[in-house]
């Protein structure tokens, strides 16, 4: 757990560097249910998209993604980039004792930005564990997920 914290901490102070406009807080829900925390980086081109909550309603984790930004039409936009994440499975059923992973890969998904300040988002993040692995489980933090954000 103390690994776990550690890490988030610092994929928390990635995010907390970035100071160019706009932000966007809200959430996601998927595999799991996150808060969510995007910032934007070089303009309106590049974003850090950070994520933290329940891992398939089973452990908790935090992912970080760096997406670049294309426009499609009016306010659609499609994003993809590389991704890493922390997590924590919490021990489920006699023989299991749970397990901490660190995992990296990709996300890639599509975006709607409304003219009030609010976006709406669909993505996927595959994900694939370079440490920790329980039961064969070789990637986590997987799945589409339906974002909603308020932007400022």
């Amino acid at each position: 757990m103390k690994r776990f914290l550690i890490a988030a901490v610092l994929v928390l102070g990635i995010c907390v560097s970035a100071n160019a406009q706009p932000r966007a807080i809200g959430g996601t829900l998927g595999y799991g249910v996150d808060f969510s925390y995007q910032q934007s980086i070089g303009g309106q081109s590049n974003m850090l998209d950070i994520a933290a909550g329940l891992w398939g309603f089973n452990g908790i984790h935090a992912a970080c993604a760096y997406d670049w930004i294309f426009p499609i039409q009016g306010g659609w936009n499609w994003y993809v980039g590389p991704s890493a994440g922390v997590g924590f499975d919490f021990p489920h059923g006699n023989d299991d004792k749970g397990y901490f992973a660190v995992s990296v890969g990709g996300q890639i998904g599509v975006e709607y930005q409304f003219n009030i300040p609010l976006n709406l988002s669909l993505d996927y993040r595959p994900m694939i564990n370079v440490l920790g692995f329980n039961n064969g489980h070789w990637g986590n933090f997987y799945g589409v997920a339906l974002g909603i954000r308020y932007r400022f």
